[in-house]
């Protein structure tokens, strides 16, 4: 039962730590889209890169079943509505488990 509580645990903070990555990765994507961030600076290139690297595999799959709306990108609205309720359930099994 510990082990299970432990292994919650972890999976609820490796979620907020994508939620935050995903959050990190649209406001840069606005910055470097309104030109607030030089595009070609190596720091913003490499951050740029690693968080497209691991969000997009997430996101890919949802922006196959939703339609284009006109440029306007939906994608990491439903994903981090899908990470708040799975650490929704996660504090809930904590809570009735514990």
């Amino acid at each position: 039962m510990v082990v299970i509580d432990a292994l919650l645990q972890v999976s609820y903070v490796a979620l907020d730590i994508f939620k935050w990555m995903l959050i990190i990765s649209i406001v840069l994507g606005w910055l470097i889209h309104f030109g607030v961030v030089n595009a070609y600076q190596p720091f913003v290139q490499g951050l740029g890169r690693f968080l497209y690297a691991v969000t997009e595999p997430a996101l890919r799959p949802i922006r196959r079943f939703i339609p284009n709306m006109g440029g306007m990108d939906i994608s990491p609205i439903i994903l981090f509505l899908v990470i708040l309720f799975l650490q929704r359930l996660i504090v809930n099994i904590l809570y009735n488990v514990g």
